[in-house]
């Protein structure tokens, strides 16, 4: 699309670090950038973004009824994160916008994130650095045993594209994988389990990477964890709403499970405190996607969305409102 006075107006709203589409957006849009004012959003939408077709929404803000109310052109919502639990889709679906997602742009890396955490947990690793920065190493000798990670059983909790790239790093650890999700899926070698209770209870770690929805919030709750047993870990990149945390800050103080590898919490960027001075816990600032070839991938599907959507083409990675 070449720049013109006419080019279409995007809405945009981001972080100020995560300016990764500014140079491609700016060259092919008028853009709009909440970020850049300093009124408050909802004057700021009334006064300026009235006409705004397409939102680009990099980050997290809610988007709520109340912000689509200031938005009566809006048809697109686009999201460069694959979870969307911070649109209101009912209200969505209601006035007609359509909304994208990050599709599988940034699913290697998460799998990679959630396989480091596992290990990290598992081999205590950032425990173990801190032992050797300390200098208790010198002082006290031997550090605490870690476990194993090849062989362990592992229950994934969403076998969707960063679920299913998470088995495929773990089988030639010799990891039995099983797992579950809304509906089995076909050709699927993997052991399938209806529900999360019996996941939990057949295997060593659950690693939750599913969408978070009213179904799925905190579907990881205690009963789920004494199920999984004290040894058991929980690997969480998906959303911090799908674990019960309080709970988990319990089941972890108390020794019913064995560990955790958090990059997602309830209440970000807030973390419990009684996390901190666990050593079996792993916790990480929901980075598990934040990659420059992410952010690529991110912007390649973001743009490509925009440009279908203002070229009245199919959007590549639309988000089924129902």
């Amino acid at each position: 699309m070449a720049e013109s006075s006419e080019s279409p107006l995007v809405l945009i709203h981001r972080p100020p670090s995560l300016d990764f589409m500014d140079e491609r957006l700016s060259r092919n849009f008028r853009i709009l950038d909440i970020h850049t004012s300093s009124d408050p959003l909802p004057i700021f939408l009334s006064r300026h973004a009235a006409s705004a077709r397409a939102f680009v929404n990099i980050g997290r803000l809610p988007v709520t009824a109340e912000i689509l109310s200031y938005l009566p052109s809006l048809q697109v919502i686009i999201c460069t994160s694959v979870g969307v639990d911070h649109i209101d889709l009912a209200e969505c679906k209601r006035r007609g916008v359509a909304v994208t997602n990050a599709g599988d742009a940034s699913s290697e890396d998460a799998a990679d994130c959630a396989v480091g955490l596992l290990i990290s947990v598992l081999r205590r690793i950032p425990a173990a650095d801190r032992y050797v920065r300390s200098g208790n190493w010198a002082k006290f000798g031997v550090f605490q045993l870690g476990s194993k990670v090849s062989g362990k059983r592992v229950g994934i909790v969403g076998l969707g594209s960063i679920g299913s790239f998470i088995a495929k790093r773990l089988e030639p650890f010799g990891c039995i994988i099983s797992y579950n999700s809304r509906s089995q899926k076909q050709s699927i070698p993997y052991m399938y389990y209806s529900d999360i209770l019996s996941l939990a209870a057949n295997n060593d770690v659950l690693v939750l990477c599913c969408s978070l929805t009213a179904e799925t919030r905190h579907i990881v709750n205690r009963e789920v964890m004494e199920s999984l047993g004290k040894d058991g870990v929980i690997i969480n990149v998906g959303r911090g709403g799908l674990i019960d945390e309080k709970e988990m800050v319990k089941c972890l103080v108390q020794g019913v499970i064995g560990g955790a590898g958090l990059d997602v919490f309830e209440k970000e960027p807030e973390v419990p405190q009684e996390l901190f001075g666990l050593d079996n816990v792993v916790l990480s600032p929901h980075s598990a996607m934040i990659t420059p070839g992410s952010f690529n991938n991110v912007a390649e599907v973001a743009f490509g969305n925009l440009k279908a959507f203002f070229s009245n083409q199919p959007l590549i990675s639309p988000v089924h409102l129902d």
